[in-house]
Protein backbone atom coordinates (compact mmCIF):
# COMPACT_ATOMS: atom_id res chain seq x y z
CA UNK A 1 0.00 0.00 0.00
CA UNK A 2 1.19 3.50 -0.92
CA UNK A 3 0.93 7.35 0.64
CA UNK A 4 -2.90 6.79 -0.67
CA UNK A 5 -4.21 4.65 1.79
CA UNK A 6 -4.68 7.79 4.18
CA UNK A 7 -5.82 9.93 1.95
CA UNK A 8 -8.50 7.50 0.57
CA UNK A 9 -8.98 6.61 4.14
CA UNK A 10 -9.98 10.07 5.27
CA UNK A 11 -12.10 10.67 1.71
CA UNK A 12 -14.12 7.77 3.17
CA UNK A 13 -14.66 9.03 6.46
CA UNK A 14 -15.18 12.39 5.40
CA UNK A 15 -12.37 14.59 5.83
CA UNK A 16 -11.84 13.74 9.05
CA UNK A 17 -11.30 10.05 11.16
CA UNK A 18 -11.45 8.94 15.18
CA UNK A 19 -8.39 7.22 16.42
CA UNK A 20 -9.49 5.14 19.25
CA UNK A 21 -8.29 6.00 23.39
CA UNK A 22 -6.50 4.64 26.32
CA UNK A 23 -6.19 0.66 26.44
CA UNK A 24 -4.33 0.32 29.73
CA UNK A 25 -6.83 2.14 31.77
CA UNK A 26 -9.89 0.09 30.05
CA UNK A 27 -7.99 -3.12 30.42
CA UNK A 28 -7.54 -2.20 34.34
CA UNK A 29 -11.59 -1.24 34.69
CA UNK A 30 -12.22 -4.81 33.33
CA UNK A 31 -10.47 -6.35 36.19
CA UNK A 32 -6.99 -6.67 34.55
CA UNK A 33 -4.14 -6.13 36.66
CA UNK A 34 -0.83 -4.46 35.07
CA UNK A 35 1.71 -3.77 37.55
CA UNK A 36 4.54 -5.63 35.80
CA UNK A 37 7.13 -4.20 32.87
CA UNK A 38 4.97 -5.59 30.10
CA UNK A 39 2.23 -3.33 31.27
CA UNK A 40 -1.10 -3.65 28.34
CA UNK A 41 1.32 -6.12 27.03
CA UNK A 42 0.68 -8.81 29.77
CA UNK A 43 -2.87 -8.96 28.53
CA UNK A 44 -1.84 -10.91 25.61
CA UNK A 45 -0.48 -13.47 28.33
CA UNK A 46 -3.22 -13.30 30.95
CA UNK A 47 -6.65 -12.20 29.14
CA UNK A 48 -6.46 -11.44 25.90
CA UNK A 49 -10.76 -11.66 25.57
CA UNK A 50 -10.21 -8.16 27.55
CA UNK A 51 -8.36 -6.27 25.24
CA UNK A 52 -10.74 -7.71 22.46
CA UNK A 53 -13.65 -6.33 24.11
CA UNK A 54 -11.48 -3.00 24.87
CA UNK A 55 -11.16 -2.93 21.36
CA UNK A 56 -14.81 -3.58 20.52
CA UNK A 57 -16.20 -0.74 23.24
CA UNK A 58 -14.14 1.60 21.03
CA UNK A 59 -15.94 0.95 17.28
CA UNK A 60 -18.88 0.68 19.27
CA UNK A 61 -17.83 4.38 20.80
CA UNK A 62 -17.22 5.90 17.29
CA UNK A 63 -13.66 4.82 16.52
CA UNK A 64 -12.24 4.40 13.25
CA UNK A 65 -8.56 3.34 13.95
CA UNK A 66 -7.74 0.69 16.03
CA UNK A 67 -4.22 0.22 18.12
CA UNK A 68 -2.78 -2.75 18.71
CA UNK A 69 -1.87 -4.14 22.09
CA UNK A 70 1.82 -4.12 21.41
CA UNK A 71 3.25 -0.87 22.30
CA UNK A 72 4.66 -2.05 25.31
CA UNK A 73 5.48 -5.78 23.44
CA UNK A 74 9.01 -6.25 22.58
CA UNK A 75 10.63 -9.47 22.08
CA UNK A 76 13.33 -8.59 24.51
CA UNK A 77 10.68 -7.78 27.20
CA UNK A 78 9.37 -11.16 26.58
CA UNK A 79 12.37 -12.82 26.90
CA UNK A 80 12.95 -11.33 29.66
CA UNK A 81 10.20 -12.90 31.27
CA UNK A 82 11.53 -16.26 29.97
CA UNK A 83 9.46 -16.82 26.90
CA UNK A 84 11.60 -17.80 23.64
CA UNK A 85 11.99 -16.07 21.06
CA UNK A 86 9.36 -17.89 18.97
CA UNK A 87 6.70 -17.48 22.02
CA UNK A 88 7.44 -13.89 21.93
CA UNK A 89 6.80 -13.52 18.01
CA UNK A 90 4.16 -15.27 18.50
CA UNK A 91 2.76 -13.03 21.18
CA UNK A 92 3.31 -9.78 19.02
CA UNK A 93 1.04 -11.44 15.66
CA UNK A 94 -1.40 -12.18 18.16
CA UNK A 95 -1.63 -8.50 19.25
CA UNK A 96 -2.85 -7.61 15.73
CA UNK A 97 -4.49 -10.50 15.64
CA UNK A 98 -6.86 -9.80 18.13
CA UNK A 99 -7.14 -6.48 16.66
CA UNK A 100 -8.47 -7.51 13.32
CA UNK A 101 -10.69 -10.31 15.08
CA UNK A 102 -12.36 -7.26 17.32
CA UNK A 103 -13.02 -5.33 13.66
CA UNK A 104 -14.42 -8.95 11.93
CA UNK A 105 -16.70 -9.17 15.33
CA UNK A 106 -17.65 -5.39 14.75
CA UNK A 107 -18.87 -5.66 11.43
CA UNK A 108 -21.00 -8.91 12.49
CA UNK A 109 -22.54 -7.23 14.83
CA UNK A 110 -23.58 -4.10 12.20
CA UNK A 111 -24.35 -6.61 9.64
CA UNK A 112 -27.05 -8.16 12.34
CA UNK A 113 -28.40 -4.89 12.68
CA UNK A 114 -31.22 -4.11 10.41
CA UNK A 115 -29.46 -0.35 9.12
CA UNK A 116 -26.71 1.95 10.88
CA UNK A 117 -27.52 2.07 14.18
CA UNK A 118 -26.25 5.28 16.46
CA UNK A 119 -27.58 5.49 19.62
CA UNK A 120 -26.35 6.76 23.33
CA UNK A 121 -25.33 3.35 24.10
CA UNK A 122 -23.08 2.10 20.94
CA UNK A 123 -22.59 3.09 17.53
CA UNK A 124 -23.24 0.32 14.70
CA UNK A 125 -22.22 2.08 11.28
CA UNK A 126 -20.79 0.21 8.35
CA UNK A 127 -17.68 2.22 7.92
CA UNK A 128 -13.61 2.11 7.27
CA UNK A 129 -11.96 0.72 9.97
CA UNK A 130 -8.04 0.34 10.13
CA UNK A 131 -5.73 -2.08 12.35
CA UNK A 132 -2.89 -0.03 13.44
CA UNK A 133 0.06 -1.89 15.16
CA UNK A 134 1.81 0.17 18.11
CA UNK A 135 5.36 0.53 17.93
CA UNK A 136 6.47 2.23 21.82
CA UNK A 137 10.04 3.63 21.91
CA UNK A 138 13.02 2.37 23.65
CA UNK A 139 12.25 4.01 26.44
CA UNK A 140 8.94 2.19 26.83
CA UNK A 141 10.57 -1.21 27.03
CA UNK A 142 13.16 0.58 29.60
CA UNK A 143 9.69 0.61 31.31
CA UNK A 144 11.82 3.83 33.69
CA UNK A 145 9.63 6.64 32.27
CA UNK A 146 12.32 7.65 29.56
CA UNK A 147 9.59 8.02 26.98
CA UNK A 148 8.86 10.86 28.51
CA UNK A 149 12.15 12.28 28.94
CA UNK A 150 14.19 10.90 25.94
CA UNK A 151 17.20 10.56 27.82
CA UNK A 152 18.69 7.00 26.54
CA UNK A 153 22.13 7.92 27.21
CA UNK A 154 25.29 8.42 25.12
CA UNK A 155 25.60 4.61 24.62
CA UNK A 156 22.25 4.49 22.57
CA UNK A 157 22.49 5.25 19.00
CA UNK A 158 20.73 5.05 15.68
CA UNK A 159 21.90 1.91 15.21
CA UNK A 160 21.39 0.64 18.31
CA UNK A 161 17.82 1.46 17.91
CA UNK A 162 17.26 0.13 14.92
CA UNK A 163 18.81 -3.59 16.29
CA UNK A 164 16.35 -3.48 18.78
CA UNK A 165 13.28 -2.66 16.98
CA UNK A 166 14.11 -4.64 13.92
CA UNK A 167 12.67 -7.57 13.99
CA UNK A 168 9.78 -6.26 16.20
CA UNK A 169 8.85 -4.24 12.97
CA UNK A 170 9.33 -7.34 10.73
CA UNK A 171 6.81 -9.59 13.09
CA UNK A 172 4.40 -6.64 13.09
CA UNK A 173 4.01 -6.38 9.28
CA UNK A 174 3.62 -9.79 8.92
CA UNK A 175 0.76 -9.54 11.13
CA UNK A 176 -1.01 -7.66 8.29
CA UNK A 177 -2.53 -4.69 9.69
CA UNK A 178 -2.92 -1.94 7.76
CA UNK A 179 -0.34 0.17 9.20
CA UNK A 180 2.31 0.66 11.27
CA UNK A 181 2.07 3.12 14.70
CA UNK A 182 4.95 4.71 15.48
CA UNK A 183 3.90 5.92 18.61
CA UNK A 184 5.36 8.39 21.81
CA UNK A 185 8.81 9.13 19.74
CA UNK A 186 10.35 10.91 22.59
CA UNK A 187 13.64 12.48 20.11
CA UNK A 188 15.20 12.83 17.10
CA UNK A 189 17.24 9.72 17.36
CA UNK A 190 14.37 7.52 17.71
CA UNK A 191 12.48 8.78 14.71
CA UNK A 192 15.70 8.79 12.48
CA UNK A 193 16.20 5.11 13.30
CA UNK A 194 12.45 4.06 12.56
CA UNK A 195 12.55 6.21 8.89
CA UNK A 196 16.31 4.12 8.22
CA UNK A 197 14.48 1.09 9.44
CA UNK A 198 11.80 1.21 7.07
CA UNK A 199 13.63 2.32 3.88
CA UNK A 200 16.30 -0.92 5.09
CA UNK A 201 13.79 -2.95 5.37
CA UNK A 202 11.20 -1.74 2.03
CA UNK A 203 8.42 -1.94 4.20
CA UNK A 204 5.62 -2.55 2.26
CA UNK A 205 2.86 -0.82 4.68
CA UNK A 206 2.38 2.76 5.28
CA UNK A 207 3.57 4.28 9.17
CA UNK A 208 2.36 7.19 10.88
CA UNK A 209 5.28 9.04 13.47
CA UNK A 210 3.36 10.19 16.74
CA UNK A 211 5.97 12.44 19.12
CA UNK A 212 5.04 13.69 22.60
CA UNK A 213 5.93 17.11 23.82
CA UNK A 214 6.09 18.14 28.12
CA UNK A 215 6.38 21.87 26.88
CA UNK A 216 4.24 22.47 24.12
CA UNK A 217 7.08 23.86 21.97
CA UNK A 218 9.89 20.68 21.17
CA UNK A 219 9.24 16.75 21.70
CA UNK A 220 9.94 15.62 25.86
CA UNK A 221 14.20 15.32 25.20
CA UNK A 222 14.12 18.61 24.18
CA UNK A 223 15.09 17.86 19.96
CA UNK A 224 13.13 20.30 18.13
CA UNK A 225 9.40 19.19 16.94
CA UNK A 226 9.80 20.79 13.51
CA UNK A 227 13.45 18.41 12.80
CA UNK A 228 11.51 15.33 14.22
CA UNK A 229 8.40 16.61 11.75
CA UNK A 230 10.92 16.90 9.04
CA UNK A 231 12.45 13.45 9.35
CA UNK A 232 8.97 11.90 8.87
CA UNK A 233 8.26 14.18 6.62
CA UNK A 234 11.04 13.06 4.17
CA UNK A 235 10.29 9.12 4.92
CA UNK A 236 7.93 7.93 1.77
CA UNK A 237 6.49 5.50 3.91
CA UNK A 238 4.83 7.44 6.59
CA UNK A 239 1.68 8.64 5.59
CA UNK A 240 0.77 10.94 8.86
CA UNK A 241 2.73 12.74 11.60
CA UNK A 242 1.22 14.00 14.76
CA UNK A 243 1.19 14.57 18.75
CA UNK A 244 0.39 11.77 20.95
CA UNK A 245 0.43 11.55 25.39
CA UNK A 246 0.44 15.17 25.33
CA UNK A 247 -1.48 17.45 27.42
CA UNK A 248 -4.66 18.62 25.44
CA UNK A 249 -3.73 22.49 26.05
CA UNK A 250 -1.00 22.47 24.42
CA UNK A 251 -2.07 20.58 21.49
CA UNK A 252 -3.08 23.52 18.78
CA UNK A 253 0.51 24.73 19.14
CA UNK A 254 2.19 21.75 18.23
CA UNK A 255 -0.59 21.21 15.17
CA UNK A 256 1.11 24.69 13.60
CA UNK A 257 4.42 23.81 14.16
CA UNK A 258 4.21 20.55 12.54
CA UNK A 259 2.64 22.22 9.32
CA UNK A 260 5.33 24.23 8.50
CA UNK A 261 7.33 21.23 7.37
CA UNK A 262 4.07 18.62 5.99
CA UNK A 263 1.73 18.75 3.74
CA UNK A 264 0.99 14.95 5.54
CA UNK A 265 -2.18 14.39 7.46
CA UNK A 266 -1.55 15.18 11.03
CA UNK A 267 -2.87 13.31 13.75
CA UNK A 268 -3.49 13.74 17.25
CA UNK A 269 -4.39 11.44 20.42
CA UNK A 270 -3.66 13.35 23.62
CA UNK A 271 -4.12 12.43 27.11
CA UNK A 272 -6.10 13.72 29.96
CA UNK A 273 -3.39 16.33 30.66
CA UNK A 274 -2.61 14.33 33.90
CA UNK A 275 0.91 14.06 35.12
CA UNK A 276 2.07 11.15 35.55
CA UNK A 277 4.83 10.15 38.18
CA UNK A 278 7.67 8.15 36.87
CA UNK A 279 8.88 6.93 39.82
CA UNK A 280 5.52 5.64 41.74
CA UNK A 281 4.50 4.55 37.97
CA UNK A 282 1.21 5.56 38.24
CA UNK A 283 -0.96 8.79 37.27
CA UNK A 284 -1.42 11.91 39.96
CA UNK A 285 -4.98 11.88 39.93
CA UNK A 286 -7.12 15.51 39.58
CA UNK A 287 -4.08 17.14 37.37
CA UNK A 288 -6.49 16.36 33.99
CA UNK A 289 -9.33 17.47 31.97
CA UNK A 290 -12.94 16.03 32.12
CA UNK A 291 -13.73 13.96 29.20
CA UNK A 292 -16.22 17.72 28.11
CA UNK A 293 -13.12 19.80 28.64
CA UNK A 294 -11.16 17.24 26.37
CA UNK A 295 -13.85 17.21 23.35
CA UNK A 296 -14.29 20.84 23.87
CA UNK A 297 -10.98 21.03 22.12
CA UNK A 298 -11.30 18.96 19.31
CA UNK A 299 -13.28 21.42 16.98
CA UNK A 300 -10.05 23.88 17.75
CA UNK A 301 -8.08 20.57 16.36
CA UNK A 302 -9.44 20.18 13.10
CA UNK A 303 -9.78 24.13 12.49
CA UNK A 304 -5.99 24.38 13.19
CA UNK A 305 -5.51 21.30 10.70
CA UNK A 306 -5.61 17.64 12.47
CA UNK A 307 -7.47 15.03 10.11
CA UNK A 308 -7.33 12.44 12.63
CA UNK A 309 -8.18 12.54 16.39
CA UNK A 310 -8.13 10.51 19.43
CA UNK A 311 -6.96 9.69 22.69
CA UNK A 312 -4.03 8.16 24.69
CA UNK A 313 -3.40 7.53 28.24
CA UNK A 314 -6.81 8.03 30.76
CA UNK A 315 -9.53 8.55 27.67
CA UNK A 316 -12.16 6.36 27.97
CA UNK A 317 -14.89 5.45 25.13
CA UNK A 318 -16.65 8.25 26.89
CA UNK A 319 -14.12 10.29 25.28
CA UNK A 320 -13.86 8.65 22.11
CA UNK A 321 -17.65 9.29 21.41
CA UNK A 322 -17.62 12.98 22.00
CA UNK A 323 -14.87 12.88 19.52
CA UNK A 324 -16.87 11.18 17.43
CA UNK A 325 -19.88 13.03 17.93
CA UNK A 326 -17.88 16.54 17.55
CA UNK A 327 -16.82 15.34 14.28
CA UNK A 328 -20.13 13.96 12.94
CA UNK A 329 -21.40 17.05 14.35
CA UNK A 330 -18.71 19.26 12.44
CA UNK A 331 -18.77 17.55 9.26
CA UNK A 332 -22.08 17.85 8.92
CA UNK A 333 -22.46 21.91 8.75
CA UNK A 334 -19.48 21.92 6.52
CA UNK A 335 -21.65 19.69 3.69
CA UNK A 336 -24.01 22.89 4.29
CA UNK A 337 -21.95 25.59 3.59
Amino acid sequence: MSSSLMTDFLRQSGGAAVIDGGLATELERHGADLNDPLWSAKCLLTSPHLIRQVHLDYLEAGADILISASYQATIQGFEAKGFSREESETMLRRSVEIAREARDMYFERCSKSSCDSVTDDRILKHRPILVAASVGSYGAYLADGSEYSGNYGDAITVGTLKDFHRRRVQVLVESAPDLIAFETIPNKIEAQAYAELLEEEIIKIPAWFSFNSKDGVNVVSGDSLLECASIAESCKRVVSVGINCTPPRFISGLILIIKKVTAKPILIYPNSGEFYDANRKEWVQNTGVSDEDFVSYVSKWCEVGASLVGGCCRTTPNTIKGIYQTLSNRSSVLSLR
